[in-house]
């Protein structure tokens, strides 16, 4: 699992991908006022976007859905296999559970809608580049949601250690790594290690999709995923 650009001191390298120009030069100039953001490039649908990623490596992409030639989702497959440790924070107006799932279990990071205060954007993109979950309310909502109904595996832990079960409940409560390290006292990169371990056994692509195992199988409850990313 890749550093975040925080904690390497530096501006978090943000690539914007969209179909329609006003809207990505529109995201440009806000993110242009952020002084720990650095917009490296644009892309106008998702071939390009998995073009630019191999050469400008930023370190968050923000990534519409609805676009032509490759849409967002394919796209967000696309780069998970070639290149797994891209985050992506999917910004775009549709809320529906067609886009949402798919979204999520194609390897996005974070979702948000563009009705979302500028702040609130800003907020994802950290959130992202830190490697932690960010939804929308309303899309966190349509989460829990889905996962109301109880599970029927009967293995839940898939061969995680106390420990990793332990670090996963906390995960799917939205806590960071550095929040988990105070909670079990011990080290950030020890709780990083966990993470990593986790994320390989479950076969699972980032924090959004073992948080939701977490809740599918009963490790955490959905009471604590909605307090955690509240």
């Amino acid at each position: 699992m890749k550093n975040s650009a925080a904690s390497e001191g530096r501006p978090i390298r943000v690539l914007i991908v969209d179909d329609q120009a006003i809207v990505r030069k529109g995201i440009h100039a806000l993110l242009a006022q952020a002084s720990n953001v650095e917009v490296v490039g644009e892309a106008g649908n998702g071939q390009e976007a998995v073009a630019r990623i191999k050469d400008l490596e930023p370190d968050v992409t923000i990534m519409d859905l609805a676009m032509p030639v490759m849409n967002g989702i394919e796209a967000i497959r696309q780069i998970g296999t070639e290149r797994p440790n891209t985050r992506i924070l999917v910004l775009t107006s549709f809320s529906g559970d067609d886009k949402v799932f798919p979204a999520i279990k194609a390897g996005a990071l974070g979702y948000l809608l563009k009705d979302s205060r500028p702040d609130e954007l800003i907020a994802s993109i950290e959130q992202v580049d830190r490697g932690e979950v960010s939804l929308h309310p309303s899309i966190a909502m349509q989460v829990l949601q889905e996962l109301r109904s109880p599970s029927t595996k009967t293995q839940p832990s898939n061969g995680l250690t106390p420990r990793e079960v332990e670090v996963l409940r906390l995960v799917a409560q939205g806590l960071s790594n550095r929040d988990i390290s105070a909670r079990l006292s011990t080290t950030e990169a020890t709780i990083k290690t966990h993470v990593s371990s986790i994320l390989s056994k479950l076969h699972l692509a980032n924090r959004v999709q073992a948080a939701l195992y977490a809740l599918q199988e009963g490790i955490a409850e959905s009471d604590s995923f909605d307090e955690g990313n509240a």
